[in-house]
């Protein structure tokens, strides 16, 4: 390590800097040298947690770090070693409950991870040792072991690919359980290794592990008797990664030079950052306002209880005289324990299993979006997908939508509509209608029906046909047996080289991404077709049926800083060219200037009809040129320090002064249904961002097209092209900008109600935001430290008062700095991100909530996301239906807690001002102990995962709904008062009730008079039967469920009271409640008070359903055709609760 830091400091050559050596085979370089194998790690792999060893303890340390589970320890604490006047079972046994049920789940899923594992390590591989091949258990691979994969087998670590059964020294991969993109990619063989691997004497030096995917620098030295070695470097195309599968490709074998945990694979495992939900910050709120309730209660009670015994007699009554130890006690000591003694009396206040209920809640809730057939996609025989269920409530508190347009908006099924070739317009129709397959429909006025040159028109398509990394598909079937012939029944090309004209589905084409193939595609429709690419030589099919070859030198691959990419050939005629293609803003300053305006035309009107757009150009490059950068680009490749930034240098010098050629359109269309889920989340109140990297006309009209920006919306533009109109430095030009803008769309707008984001009426203005990364990035870092915050502050303001905001040409880490600062503005709005490709991530995961979208930019997204659909009409349900109603359920779930303990635990309270503050329990221990476990809990949490207070298809048509519960409105302090004073007035209903009764307490036939534990049964039965009641009146929606945990909760509270009392049990001291509950219900007087409790406690409730009118916008919506053939009221659920059936639901979710 400190050497490592020495040569970093002292700037040593490349050869110290942190690498690996990795001998090929453990063959040493050397005959004289001696072989001492390099220590690396092995390959197994561990996802896992715990061992069987470290579960128990590092469990538990876990687990009490949550304050609520540590409150309960320390009581249950207490209890043990102070004399309480309750046994430390009552709050153990639900301290125990909750820790066992959170434990047994945590190791059913590090038992499923290790399952996993398991499968993995156990896995068998082939390894080549010398001329033997030996099978191995994947988890004993070292590195430098040469090891063989057959198709359709999955790599067993990081290798790099020495030989293959393709002549052409490549291989094909998907990497879909890594970045989830399941299109082909094409790998390389290290070039001038023998075929022979025996007798393959080499090393590699690369870099140190790490976790980008898309990066790797190395280098290979190879050996032949006493030659100066080659070296020959090493990229992310000669690397196979663990967990990619081999595709159409019989067999490899590769070295190992990362394994186990050191795979790129591996540390991409990095857990996310915890996500909380708003609801569970409330619950933390309302926590500490109980537990001041609970440690005031504790002081009252304390304080009175010495005040009362400091009157003569009452501190040692004749019957029950002190003993000597309680005499010397010291009164301070004494004051503390019987502080805590009323702590621990009054603590089931706090409700300790809620934190339970809630966690089944959210995980068995999760469910019903997976069940959900609605979010089912028939393409891709998939449906919805929940990675995180800690979320499910945060769905309905959405106030910023922000997504992407490519995949997401838009199908990202690429569609070659039209080209431009040399200012001229070709449009396809029938290919067969002219020789060349070209047909002019429209162009420049002047130059109506003409067309370029033919040499033009040819260099544009062999162009097209050039420069990409498409690969032909091999054929399957008979086709397999025909040696090298790629073109014997593929794509319909025939062995004569005639064109037939077959279905373009049937062609098989290979790409990492869906433009390259539209491009060739559409090349192919005009009479130039792509045969492949086979040893470094790409063959092409002109309209005269002869095949061109030409010679692949180099690929300057796309990057997303570029947005560009070019290839290097050679013709037959010995000629070099360079074709490139790229965005215009990437192409334009690298070409001739005069050529620009005539292409610019056809460019930005493609772009303004919705179409992406991309410029191609070439170069013709004399042999010095072409000797320069092929050295430059070796040498590039070669480095292990700063690769990328040499190589970018080499592309950027060769990529200049070339000629513009024309430029393409290809159309990518609107999503199903995404105009109408737009519209309806704008209704909703949700305020919509599309953030994306395309051209700022192209994603302009399809904001259009997806009803974010309106005919009459105001646009306000912020890009390079604005800045640059008032002819004055930018940074001025910005100030003035924002400054405008900041008055127009906030200080004259017309002040607006909360939540409305779009204005429905003719009167007010709506504005539409524009800004492109460029500016943004001036916006965000000014050259002037005192304009940040400003600029910032006045950015902000304007997007939040306009009804839909467009970035475009962002880049990925801008798009999550915009959500970050949306995120953390002025009310800390929940935001949510929805994507569908790897550039999306970074706003997924710095969102509240991040969607992903299953789509075709590969599956990235959907392994960051919290959340993760098929399409983006989904989205609509997701948020409207599911969110609104899991964010009512569990509010409702929180409330009802806090107010059941409130009732529960009052008349304990109440009931120490009758005895002498004595810390006498009101209720039996037994009743203490399964109040919240057994009694109460079920009910609860069926209501909290079936409830339909509003059915789904009402929520759907009626967007406006989702504005009701907006800004955690069921969670406010309002709702919090309002429960907490409902628990009040019957936790004093329940004590005062019931004294009354005891006002006489011979409530028996024989005159025999109850006692005090009668006197908590009946309250304690009371309370149960309220509560529950109190939830049935409140539920909406019934199901045979519910109605099984109601009424089967209060059968079992009875049950259990017949069977506590019934037995004398052998293990209790004292046995509280032999028969008192049978006895109780003897007396005609308990069964009048329990039953007239219970109605005046619900009265109001009742009272309040019965009168109260429908309200909202559901209530005055016209009858509509049930699925039973009869009229169904939307509005059915506003209707009194009493008179709700289970029939009035023909939508049950279970």
């Amino acid at each position: 390590m400190l050497r490592r830091r020495l040569n970093r400091l002292l700037g040593g050559d490349e050869r110290r800097v942190d690498s690996r050596t990795i001998y090929v085979g453990h063959r040493s370089c050397s005959a004289n040298e001696v072989f001492i194998p390099p220590k690396f790690c092995d390959n197994r792999i561990v996802s896992s947690k715990y061992t069987v060893w470290n579960f128990l303890p590092k469990n538990l340390f876990e687990q009490f770090r949550r304050i609520a589970n540590f409150y309960f320890l320390i009581i249950f604490l207490v209890q043990v070693i102070v004399d309480t006047p309750t046994s430390p079972v009552t709050s153990g046994l639900p301290l125990f409950f909750v820790i066992t049920v959170t434990a047994i789940k945590q190791g059913y899923e590090d038992w499923l991870r290790h399952k996993a594992d398991n499968e993995v390590n156990k896995y068998q591989v082939t390894v080549l040792e010398g001329d033997r091949r030996i099978q191995k258990e994947s988890e004993k691979i070292k590195v430098g072991d040469v090891v063989e994969v057959k198709e359709d087998e999955t790599f067993p670590c990081d290798l790099i690919l020495l030989k293959s059964s393709r002549d052409d020294d490549t291989c094909f991969v998907t990497t879909a359980s890594l970045d989830g993109e399941s299109n082909h990619k094409t790998h390389y063989t290290v070039p001038d290794t023998e075929n022979d691997l025996e007798s393959l004497n080499a090393t590699i030096e690369c870099e140190q592990p790490q976790p980008d995917l898309y990066k790797f620098v190395g280098r290979m030295h190879i050996y032949r008797n006493d030659q100066e070695p080659a070296v020959r470097s090493l990229g992310p195309e000669n690397l196979l990664l663990k967990g990619a599968t081999l595709k159409n490709t019989q067999k490899i074998c590769g070295v190992a030079v990362y394994t186990g945990m050191e795979t790129k694979m591996a540390l991409n495992y990095q857990g996310k950052s915890q996500k909380r939900s708003a609801v569970e910050k409330s619950i933390n709120a309302f926590l500490l306002v109980y537990l001041s309730i609970l440690v005031s209660k504790a002081l009252v009670c304390t304080t009175l209880k010495y005040v009362w015994q400091s009157k003569p007699g009452q501190d040692e009554p004749w019957y029950n005289e002190k003993t000597q130890r309680e005499k010397d006690t010291n009164l301070y000591l004494k004051m503390f324990t019987d502080f805590l003694s009323f702590m621990v009396l009054f603590n089931f206040i706090i409700p300790v299993s809620m934190y339970v209920t809630v966690e089944m809640q959210k995980f068995l809730g999760s469910f019903f979006i997976t069940w959900d057939k609605d979010f089912f996609d028939p393409e891709i025989k998939e449906g919805a997908l929940v990675n995180t269920s800690d979320l499910n409530e945060e769905l309905g508190q959405v106030e910023y939508v922000f997504t992407d347009k490519t995949g997401t908006l838009t199908q990202n099924n690429m569609e070659f509509i039209e080209c431009c070739i040399d200012g001229f317009q070709y449009k396809y129709r029938d290919a067969s209608s002219e020789l060349d397959g070209f047909c002019v429909t429209d162009g420049p006025v002047s130059k109506l029906q003409q067309k370029a040159g033919r040499e033009k028109e040819e260099l544009f398509l062999r162009a097209l046909c050039l420069c990409h990394t498409v690969q032909v598909k091999e054929p399957t079937g008979q086709g397999q047996d025909q040696g090298d012939g790629l073109t014997d029944q593929l794509d319909g090309v025939g062995m004569d080289g005639e064109v037939l004209h077959s279905p373009l589905e049937q062609r098989g084409f290979i790409a990492s991404s869906p433009d390259e193939v539209a491009l060739v595609k559409g090349a192919m429709r005009y009479g130039f077709t792509f045969l492949g690419l086979e040893s470094k030589t790409m063959k092409i099919l002109n309209w005269n049926n002869d095949i061109e070859m030409y010679e692949l030198l180099h690929v300057l691959n796309f990057d997303p800083v570029r947005r560009r990419m070019s290839v290097i050939v050679r013709s037959k005629s010995g000629d070099t060219l360079l074709f490139c293609k790229g965005a215009d803003s990437s192409i334009f300053p690298r070409v001739r200037q005069e050529e620009v305006e005539r292409i610019r035309v056809h460019v930005e009107r493609n772009a303004t009809e919705g179409y992406r757009t991309l410029c191609v150009a070439y170069k013709s490059l004399s042999e010095e040129e072409y000797t320069q950068a092929d050295a430059g680009l070796r040498e590039a490749r070669l480095a292990l320090q700063d690769r990328e930034e040499k190589l970018m240098a080499v592309y950027n010098q060769v990529e200049t002064g070339m000629s513009l050629i024309g430029a393409t359109a290809v159309e990518d269309r609107l999503q199903d249904e995404a105009a109408e889920t737009m519209e309806a989340l704008q209704g909703a109140g949700i305020k919509v961002w599309v953030l994306t990297g395309d051209k700022m006309e192209t994603a302009k009209s399809t904001c259009y097209a997806c009803r974010l920006f309106q005919r009459n919306t105001e646009l306000l533009e912020l890009t390079v092209r604005t800045l640059e109109d008032g002819g004055r430095r930018r940074e001025e030009r910005l100030h003035e900008l924002l400054v405008e803008y900041h008055k127009k769309a906030v200080q004259d707008a017309p002040p607006v109600k909360a939540g409305v984001t779009r204005s429905w009426s003719s009167t007010s203005q709506d504005y539409g935001f524009i800004i492109d990364g460029a500016t943004l990035s001036m916006v965000l870092n000014p050259s002037s430290e005192s304009n940040s915050s400003r600029y910032k502050n006045l950015f902000l303001q304007i997007c939040q008062n306009c009804t839909s905001v467009l970035c475009c040409r962002m880049a990925p880490l801008q798009k999550a700095q915009i959500v970050k600062m949306v995120k953390n503005s002025k009310g800390s709005p929940i935001t949510l991100s929805i994507g569908d490709g790897a550039n999306d991530v970074s706003m997924i995961l710095e969102a509240h909530v991040g969607i992903g979208i299953k789509g075709k930019e590969g599956r990235q997204a959907v392994r960051n996301s919290d959340y993760a659909i098929p399409k983006l009409k989904h989205l609509k349900k997701l948020l409207l239906a599911h969110g609104h109603l899991y964010y009512v359920r569990i509010a409702h779930l929180v409330q009802y807690f806090f107010y059941k303990n409130l009732c529960f635990i009052l008349p304990q309270f109440l009931y120490q001002f009758f005895c002498g503050y004595s810390q006498q329990p009101l209720y039996d221990a037994a009743y203490l102990t399964m109040y919240n476990i057994c009694f109460t809990s079920m009910p609860i949490l069926a209501y909290s995962l079936l409830e339909q207070h509003i059915c789904i298809e009402v929520l759907l048509d009626n967007a406006t709904l989702y504005r009701e519960i907006a800004k955690n409105a069921m969670l406010r302090w309002g709702p919090f008062l309002y429960w907490t004073l409902l628990g009040l007035f019957h936790g004093l209903l329940f004590f005062f009730g019931v004294r009354y009764l005891f006002s006489n307490p011979a409530l028996q036939d024989n005159g025999q008079v109850f006692g005090n534990w009668s006197y908590g049964t009946i309250v304690f039965t009371v309370l149960v039967f309220t509560v529950t009641l109190k939830l049935a009146l409140d539920t909406r929606h019934w199901t045979w469920i519910n109605h099984f945990v109601i009424w089967g909760s209060l059968a079992f509270y009875v049950f259990f009271s017949f069977f506590w009392g019934g037995i004398i049990w052998p293990f209790l001291r004292q046995q509280r409640l032999y028969f008192v509950f049978a006895n109780m219900l003897s007396s005609v007087s308990a069964w009048l008070v329990i039953i007239l409790l219970i109605l005046l406690s619900l009265l109001p409730e009742i009272l309040l359903v019965v009168f109260r009118k429908p309200r909202g916008p559901h209530a005055r919506q016209k009858p509509v055709q049930s699925s039973e053939g009869g009229l169904q009221s939307p509005g059915s659920s506003a209707r009194p609760l009493l008179m709700r059936t289970f029939s009035d639901e023909s939508h049950t979710v279970i």
